[in-house]
């Protein structure tokens, strides 16, 4: 029976996905003031069950409970609500979005300060962890400690009762470790529950006041940390005995096998060590002060400035890591999800690929021997999947790791370096890989090793090199190496550190700093677009008196005025990672349903009824499009090619030539200028200022843009994302009415084929405008800019006198030069 006063309480909780029971019958309670650590091996259930405490998880059975009342509804909003918050495993921080804007994501609404007020607010919320992390940064930007920094103190700001942390210190050295650890006792010192999850038993005994050991999904006991050895606990998560976690060192280390002379970066200060061919080389310091340079460096993964890499006497080219691995350096990466595996695709796929050299004949694979090789490495590195051709993404975590390492391994390495190789993996796996490593060093394979955990680093290393301001500080050796000793010797270039960080930073800021946040900002599109307009616009005046006429403006910004409705329409199906390519056969089809009631001699019945038609159909096409994206899973490209051609085959039954005169009245009022300046202008650029506005200043539009982000982070933010989706293609499809209204004004008549140009110009000046193709980034400014350049250009090609090939000329240079320019400028500030 639970406790009465228990904070979070799991009854009988079952989970089962295709051909695996992730939970069976989990029961599971948490107290206010404790903390109460869940552990386990990878796969065992620990953060299916928190997911489904959460709220971002139904099961299939079994209920929750937050500090005594049932979870009232199945999300992460409604479990916010109740008082229970989760900083997750791996980070669900929305890239695109800013820090502060995935802080706000974070909260209750009743916590939420206002959007004046949010740089300050998540400033303090950041406090927690201590890091020095811009709230103006992109979190896609962002280190992954950072990010994990920002996912707890996002989880801390919600003021919980009930706080889960999932695997929280992974990729945080001693420091922020302690940092956290004093957090999460002053929290439960103040009566929150917290519920801490992690492989790192050592940090488990001395924080946690319970312990509960999760195995197969199923609880295999719950005990006092004060009255359980760290070697009981291990035996239960592993359900065996695990005899020696480490392998012993070796003698001798053997010859040379890597010389490393003078390596310079921008963060590394002139680096030279040496690598034997049976050694493992560890690599530590606080975070940050480049160790993780060195190595991703020694890869090709970061460029350097300067310096030499030799193995086996011949010089290594590190320009890229493909070049380092065909001098023998392979590295096996610390983001598994991102550069490690492709999840997506199966063990087979991600091993083999590794393997071509061996398996591969005149660039032709052969499967038998792919298939040999495959299974081998499975087998000697315990891989636990029911098929080779299993999904990377349905493995658990440490299987996943292993598939990493067998990727590196089949490379036929002559260096292996690690990056966090065992990071977010559980201690029977991580023997495992021990192991591994240690023959492969054996076998002639020198390996080195990159760490966040002392522990790992002191029980697997021959010698360790500590870093701080990009240079190695001391370098520890043999008995020489220990836990204190490696997190004294870190520490004590923590404060010279972060002191020669904080001098960096404060390099970047002032005029210049902000010219270069501008640059790298979404909003830089539009400033080249603006300096291009000015430039076309002077020439062309300079060339001809007849180009800043009255009559001239008019006729360019009423042609340009159909265009600003259908590009804001797509920027708003784009920033969520679709696409609408039905917006132009749609404006023509309202056009020729026009064209049968809005007519002279009608009266106004058949005209309003003509105009609820048009809206009509829009709105069945909108609901069609996000119907088929979202909920039969058809792609947006082919989803809306399909309405393409069917709105396009529509208008052609209909009219098969134009016909249908548009009343008179009806044209003349869309028509209607202030001055040279259409009025329907001057309502879509003040729209798109509005959209911009609500885009970055609201929570709609924070939702708008998360959900096309990342869309795993925003369910898990708890933002509604088949909704989002079914609601922007309906946006589309209306503001395409507005430009069908725009357009029908244009040409009089009800033309089968008007529409279809305008797909392309509205993609187009979306694209111009710095919008991401695959979602989250984009500027409705940017959009104002990129229409009124793409008529300019047409109108400038008259003026010059060239001919109509230079209209696509001058696109498609200013495109490549503002995108290489706002490329450019983005990554140098990465």
């Amino acid at each position: 029976m639970a406790d009465s006063n228990a904070g979070l309480v799991l009854r009988g909780v079952t989970k089962r996905f295709p051909g695996v029971v992730a939970l069976d019958g989990v029961e599971f309670q948490a107290r206010p003031g404790e903390v109460h650590a869940l552990v386990g091996g990878n796969g065992a259930g620990k953060s299916t069950l928190m997911a489904v405490a959460s709220g971002a998880l139904a099961p299939d059975a079994g209920t929750v409970e937050i500090a005594g009342s049932p979870m009232r509804q199945r999300s992460p909003i409604a479990a916010r609500e109740q008082g229970l918050a989760i900083a997750f495993q791996h980070p669900a921080l929305l890239p695109d979005l800013t820090v502060t804007e995935n802080l706000l994501l974070s909260v209750p609404k009743r916590l939420r300060p206002s959007f004046g007020d949010a740089q300050d607010w998540a400033r303090k919320q950041l406090l927690v962890m201590g890091m020095d992390i811009d709230p103006a940064a992109a979190a896609g930007r962002l280190t992954l400690a950072e990010k994990q920094a920002v996912e707890i103190c996002g989880a801390f700001a919600c003021e919980p009762g009930v706080l889960i942390l999932d695997e929280p210190t992974e990729p945080f050295m001693a420091a922020e470790i302690e940092r956290l650890f004093e957090q999460v006792r002053l929290a439960a010192a103040r009566g929150m529950t917290v519920i801490y999850i992690s492989h790192r038993l050592p940090d488990v005994m001395a924080l946690s006041d319970r312990l509960t050991v999760l195995r197969d999904g199923q609880v295999r006991g719950t005990f006092l940390s004060s009255e359980v050895s760290e070697q009981e606990v291990i035996t239960r998560i592993a359900g065996r005995e695990i005899e020696a976690l480490f392998p012993p060192r070796p003698s001798s280390v053997g010859d040379v096998v890597m010389e490393v002379r003078d390596l310079r970066s921008d963060r590394l200060r002139g680096i030279t060590t040496t690598l034997a061919r049976n050694e493992v080389l560890g690599l530590a310091g606080v975070e940050g002060n480049g160790q993780r340079d060195f190595i991703r460096s020694l890869g090709g993964a970061d460029p350097v400035t300067g310096g030499d890499v030799i193995v086996s006497g011949r010089p290594v080219d590190l320009g890229s890591p493909r070049r380092a691995r065909r001098a023998g350096v392979v590295l096996m990466p610390q983001e598994r999800h991102v550069e490690g595996v492709a999840t997506v695709l199966s063990v087979k796929e991600n091993l083999g690929v590794a393997a071509t050299g061996e398996t591969a004949v005149a660039g032709v694979v052969r499967g038998s021997a792919e298939n040999s090789i495959v299974a081998e490495e499975i087998s000697r590195l315990g891989i636990k999947v029911a098929s080779p051709d299993s999904a990377v993404e349905h493995l658990s975590g440490g299987n996943q790791q292993k598939v990493v390492l067998g990727r590196a391994l089949l490379s036929a390495p002559k260096v292996l370096l690690c990056d966090e190789p065992t990071q977010g993996i559980d201690v029977g796996v991580r023997s495992d890989i021990y192991h591994r490593l240690r023959s492969t060093a054996e076998s002639g394979t020198p390996v080195v090793v990159l760490s966040s955990d002392n522990v790992e680093l002191a029980g697997l290393c021959d010698r360790v090199l500590v870093f701080s301001q990009g240079r190695v500080v001391r370098e520890l050796t043999g008995d020489e190496i220990s836990d204190h000793s490696l997190t004294e010797a870190s520490l004590t270039a923590a404060t010279s550190a972060r002191t020669a960080e904080s001098s960096v930073r404060t390099r970047g800021t002032g005029l210049f700093g902000g010219v270069r946040r501008l640059l790298s900002s979404e909003q830089a599109p539009s400033a080249f677009l603006a300096i291009a307009i000015v430039l076309l616009a002077a020439v062309s005046a300079t060339r001809s008196d007849r180009f800043l006429s009255e009559f001239n403006i008019a006729s360019m910004l009423g042609l340009l005025a159909p265009v600003l409705f259908l590009a804001a329409g797509q920027l708003v199906v784009i920033l969520t990672g679709g696409i609408d390519l039905s917006v132009g056969p749609l404006s023509g089809a309202l056009v020729v349903i026009a064209s049968f009631y809005v007519l002279d001699g009608y009266g106004a019945g058949w005209w309003i009824l003509g105009f609820l038609l048009m809206i009509l159909m829009a709105t069945g096409v909108g609901l069609a499009n996000g119907a088929m994206v979202r909920f039969a899973r058809v792609t947006p490209v082919v989803a809306t090619l399909v309405t393409y051609t069917a709105l396009q085959g529509f208008s052609l039954f209909m009219r098969d030539s134009p016909g249908g005169s548009i009343a008179t009245s009806v044209t003349e009022a869309l028509s209607a200028r202030i001055g040279p300046i259409p009025w329907a202008v001057i309502v879509g650029a003040v729209l798109l200022v509005l959209l911009e506005v609500m885009s970055r200043r609201s929570m709609t539009g924070l939702r708008l843009r998360g959900a096309g982000s990342s869309e795993h982070a925003a369910r898990n933010r708890g933002i509604p994302v088949e909704r989002v989706h079914l609601v922007v293609y309906l946006a589309s499809a209306l503001f395409t009415v507005c430009g069908a209204l725009l357009l029908m004004a244009q040409i009089g008549v009800g033309d089968p084929t008007a529409g279809i140009s305008y797909t392309m110009a509205a993609i187009t000046a979306v694209v111009l405008g710095g919008a991401s193709i695959f979602g989250g980034r984009g500027s409705f400014v940017g959009v104002l800019f990129g229409v009124v350049l793409l008529q300019l250009i047409q109108n400038t090609t008259v003026f010059l006198g060239l001919s109509q090939s230079w209209q696509y000329w001058m696109l498609g240079l200013m495109a490549l030069g503002a995108t290489a320019i706002y490329s450019q400028v983005r990554t140098a500030r990465a």
